[in-house]
Order: structure tokens, then C-alpha cells, then sequence
């Protein structure tokens, strides 16, 4: 059992002896989440225990708001039941959460985050407003006011060609041009493979943070039309920060096994770098902070063009 953003991944003898899930790494947000690998989840009374060759403890499934779950977990049924009952959200990721394969929610979550999601993607004004806001965050030194999106694409293609050139130089890795053939993978440059494969696993963590949060991973703000536009948004927010070290660093490594030499040097780099947690953090900076639900196991509203109407009632009467 691990926390992803604290934890050395080879560390696990000492986290099931001595980690105590009294203190639940946190989101920013609060929301609270636990990472598991090669663990056994079976029910136990309304809880859930959690079995590891090397101990077993009871997971606080009530104050729990995300699990994820990694490589060589099982889990019952009837855990997966208990821990939807409290509101628990389950993702099935990769090795310290490079990659995620499926998800599932807890049937009493709040839709709030995806529906300020969703009035902000709509309105024209508040979507380029948030387009605005995650490119500046690219700039430490601020963005002119007066730019247009043209133009402050064309600073970003500028900031993204000189960061390929100066890690080029770093690593003396010869660097042309970024290409990504999914039908023709073997005759990428070494390089060019060490970056789609970083890539990869940067969008299975944001894509994690994003299903975590209660967000959408479809209604992207800077890419549009993809299931994943969101994860790619959110992504290029850290992409050259994260993955070029790295990816140039591995390239430049004589040796087999080079997908796997990234992929592995990316789930330390962005554990060290709590990564997760600072998705989380930004993405309720952009998305405009929260507003957690006062009653999440009440019914939901009814929507009315002229107000919400009260939920869970019977309106009989109001057909006159």
C-alpha cells in the first residue's frame, strides 16, 4: 500500500507496518484517496479489509473518496459494493497510477464540478477565459493582456520548440521534429518513442485527477471533439516539465528496453514531484474553486427554467 506522492515505490514493507490510514493523504480539495497494489479487497460487515502478503488492514472506506487500485488487486463484489455505498470512487490504474484503465463512481458524488465544467465549456466567454488561464500557466513571466489566441499559440509553439532544442543540447540526443505514427511505431526516432511513451503515462495521472475530481475527461477547453480533449488540456499544462527530462535523459541511456526505462523514470519523477495533488489543486484553481454538496446522500433537484424545483417529492398536484 502506498500513497503515490510520498511514498518510494519499493518501500512497501514499511508502509504495511506502519502507515497510518487514520491519515489519509489529502487532494488539496480534501478529498481524501489511497493507491493499492497486489492486494486482496474483500468485504467485512459495512467495511472493507484490505489482504497483503505482508499484512492486512481495515480500510476507512467512510472517509474515503477515491481508491485506486494497481497492479495485482483483486477485489469482491461485494467490496466493490460497500465501497459504492459510501461514495467511494474506484480507478484502475497502472503502476503509481501511470496509466488508467477504467473507472467507476460512487452513486452518491455531487455533479457540481461537472456542471460549472460544463457551463463554463458552453459560454464562449468563460471558455476562452479558462483557455486564457491554463496557457498563462505555461508562462511564469504572464501573458500581455492584449494577445490573441493566435497569437499567444504562436508563443507556446515558440516555448515548446526551444524546450525540445535546450534538452537536445543537454542530453545530445539530435532532435528534428516531433512525430507520432501509432501504425508505423518502429520507425520512430529512439527519442520521438521515449516522449509518446512519457506522454502516456502522463495522461493516465490526469486523466485519474480529472475522473477523481468529478470532472469530464471529454469537455476539453483548449483541444475539442476527442473523449480525452480534458486529459490532453490538462497534460500539456506540465507535459514539458515532466516528460522531456526524462524522456531525452532515457534516450540518451545506451540500453534495451527503452519504453520501459521511461515509463519507469516517470512514475518516480512525478511521485516525487506530487504531481497528483497538484493536478488537483490546479484544476480547481481553473475551474473556479468548490462548492461541496451539504447534503450529498439527499436527493438531487429538478431542473426548471425558472429555478430548480425540490427532488424526491411528489409534485401531484401542481398539474392545475
Amino acid at each position: 500500500m502506498t500513497d503515490p506522492t510520498s511514498i518510494p515505490p519499493t518501500s512497501n514493507a514499511i508502509i504495511w507496518q506502519r502507515q497510518n490510514l487514520r491519515e489519509l493523504p489529502k487532494f488539496r480539495d480534501g478529498t481524501t484517496y489511497l493507491y493499492l497494489d497486489h492486494t486482496r479487497l474483500e468485504q467485512d460487515g459495512r467495511g472493507v479489509r484490505a489482504y497483503h502478503p505482508e499484512g492486512m488492514v481495515t480500510i476507512p472506506a467512510a472517509s474515503l473518496s477515491v481508491l485506486l487500485l494497481g497492479p495485482g488487486c483483486s477485489v469482491s463484489h461485494e467490496a466493490v459494493k460497500a465501497l459504492s455505498d459510501t461514495g467511494c470512487s474506484l480507478l484502475w490504474v497502472g503502476e503509481e497510477g501511470v496509466r488508467l484503465y477504467a473507472s467507476g463512481l460512487g452513486e452518491t458524488r455531487s455533479a457540481a464540478r461537472l456542471q460549472r465544467q460544463a457551463l463554463l465549456w458552453a459560454n464562449p466567454q468563460s471558455r476562452l477565459r479558462v483557455v486564457r488561464q491554463m496557457y498563462a500557466m505555461r508562462f511564469p513571466e504572464g501573458l500581455p493582456p492584449d494577445l490573441t489566441l493566435q497569437q499567444i499559440r504562436g508563443r507556446e509553439g515558440a516555448r515548446v520548440r526551444d524546450a525540445y532544442a535546450r534538452y537536445s543540447r543537454a542530453h545530445g540526443v539530435k532532435w528534428d521534429t516531433r512525430q507520432y505514427k501509432q501504425q508505423d511505431w518502429n520507425r520512430a526516432t529512439p527519442v520521438n518513442k521515449a516522449v509518446s511513451a512519457g506522454n502516456a503515462c502522463l495522461y493516465g495521472l490526469a486523466h485519474a485527477a480529472i475522473l477523481s475530481m468529478g470532472y469530464s475527461p471529454a469537455l476539453g477547453f483548449v483541444h475539442t471533439g476527442k473523449m480525452l480533449s480534458f486529459v490532453y488540456d490538462v497534460a500539456d499544462l506540465y507535459k514539458l516539465e515532466v516528460v522531456l527530462p526524462v524522456a531525452f535523459r532515457e534516450a540518451a541511456t545506451p540500453g534495451d528496453d527503452l519504453e520501459r526505462r521511461v515509463r519507469t523514470g516517470l512514475r518516480d519523477h512525478m511521485t516525487r514531484l506530487r504531481l497528483l495533488e497538484r493536478m488537483a489543486a490546479d484544476l480547481l484553481h481553473l475551474l473556479g474553486g468548490d462548492d461541496p454538496d451539504p447534503e450529498p446522500m439527499a436527493p438531487g433537484d429538478l431542473w426548471d427554467p425558472e429555478g430548480n424545483a425540490a427532488g424526491g417529492v411528489n409534485h401531484a398536484g401542481h398539474d392545475s
